[in-house]
């Protein structure tokens, strides 16, 4: 789904078969490109507010390739000394995030699945960059709309939170059916026949309620669980910011 994105996002880092998935987005969903740079405002909007927190070690889970307005980027014109881990399961990515980072000194690249959270929490290469005694934010952008089984959606958040230190957070984003149950239902159908999606299959998307559920057991930060636009703005969004059908918020452990 990275390559995905980033063909929604105008970029080049995807193959034929991406363009070509994308395509068949696109005729079911034309506004996938304005969710796709929401999405993308409310990494800059959230990695800014928890450098603000005085977060200062982030986990994005998930992260795809480290294109523009990546998370170390707009973390470190605030907080230079900020220690990043891109974690992705797609080995592709990963090789060339890591050639794309290699001049970054306190930025790494892990292959580990969300699947597992365990075991991604354990990988030396980020045990070599993290203190999990100290907090965290963890990011999970875009990531548990794949993950349709929702019981192994909440093991990948409660696992984060057991491993989370006092004082850490959890941010993720996720698309909902509430707005466009039908046209949600058929991408859904599309990404599964893919095999862009885990799990058994679903009939649709989550609703925000049901996303809220990940949140459970920590505070949630004002505004809580909204559309993705309606998240602490900053400047101006799209002329209907309900019609992002995608939500957004950040938790913290107290």
């Amino acid at each position: 789904m990275s390559r995905i994105t980033d063909y929604l996002l105008g970029g080049k880092n995807n193959f034929a078969a991406d363009r070509e998935a994308a395509r068949a987005s696109l005729a079911i969903a034309p506004e996938l490109p304005v969710l796709a740079r929401e999405g993308r405002r409310f990494l800059r909007r959230a990695v800014g507010f928890l450098a603000g927190a005085g977060v200062r070690q982030f986990v994005d889970i998930g992260c795809g390739l480290p294109t523009r307005d990546s998370v170390h980027q707009v973390l470190h014109t605030v907080a230079p000394d900020a220690r990043v881990v891109y974690v992705d399961n797609d080995p592709m990515v990963v090789t060339h995030a890591r050639a794309l980072l290699k001049d970054e000194s306190v930025v790494t690249v892990v292959e580990a699945d969300a699947r597992d959270p365990e075991r991604l929490l354990t990988h030396p290469r980020l045990t070599a960059t993290i203190d999990l005694g100290r907090p965290v934010a963890f990011l999970l952008f875009s990531v548990l709309t794949d993950v349709t089984d929702d019981v192994q959606a909440m093991q990948i958040t409660t696992g984060l939170q057991k491993a989370m230190a006092p004082g850490g957070y959890l941010a993720l984003s996720h698309a909902v059916r509430d707005l466009c149950p039908d046209r949600t239902a058929r991408l859904a159908a599309l990404y599964q026949r893919q095999g862009s999606v885990t799990g058994p299959y679903r009939a649709n998307l989550r609703s925000r309620a049901e996303v809220e559920v990940f949140f459970d057991g920590l505070e949630l930060v004002e505004p809580g669980v909204v559309h993705l636009p309606r998240w602490r703005p900053d400047g101006p969004g799209p002329h209907h910011p309900d019609a992002v059908w995608v939500v957004g918020g950040i938790g913290r452990k107290g």
